[in-house]
């Protein structure tokens, strides 16, 4: 795998090796040793995937400690916009985000550390999207910012009368208003 770095420490994009052949392709989606050794030093513990149509925005989410989650990302089918925002107060990148386009044809797959909000939005007619992540979902440790956020400034690359979200991501507080935010001097591996 090729390790892509961003403008932000420990946010990283993956790139797989492709074999390619007159019957198809084949790549090795994930080796635990490889990306402990050249990605993050955690333990994936549950898979998810969830299938959505064009317009449809999921995010800003997180979960607090304990339960906070890091997350491996990658579409199986059609494309997103994948976005992961800083949301640890102190952090020299506090309130800044990466943004990568995640589709069937590249491949990429993409790691936001624990610390980060994330979201998606379907930019092909459908997708299907699976994730990894590193602590069990605990539904007394949601979080979550607006997704549109105008401090933020994520164009989601959906028109807007063509937006679909769920009735809780409409009412997210914007991060300047957020009651509860990671601490960037916390270390939230040391469990790990």
């Amino acid at each position: 795998m090729e390790i892509i770095k961003t403008s932000i420490a420990g946010v990283t994009i993956i790139e797989p090796r492709l074999f390619k052949d007159a019957r198809g392709y084949f790549y090795e989606s994930f080796n635990q040793k490889e990306f402990k050794e050249k990605v993050c030093c955690t333990t994936f513990v549950q898979d998810n995937e969830s299938k959505s149509s064009y317009g449809v925005i999921r995010g800003l989410h997180f979960q607090k400690p304990p339960f906070a989650q890091s997350k491996l990302v990658r579409v199986v089918k059609g494309a997103v916009l994948d976005v992961a925002v800083d949301i640890r107060k102190g952090s020299p990148t506090f309130g800044r985000y990466v943004a990568v386009e995640l589709t069937e044809e590249n491949k990429y797959q993409f790691f936001i550390p624990r610390g980060f909000a994330h979201g998606f939005s379907v930019l092909s007619e459908e997708v299907v999207f699976q994730y990894k992540c590193d602590n069990f979902y605990a539904p007394q440790s949601e979080g979550a910012i607006a997704w549109n956020d105008p401090d933020l400034g994520i164009d989601w690359r959906v028109s807007t009368n063509r937006i679909i979200l769920s009735e809780k991501d409409e009412k997210h507080p914007r991060l300047k208003d957020a009651e509860w935010l990671f601490d960037y001097s916390v270390d939230l591996y040391s469990n790990e």
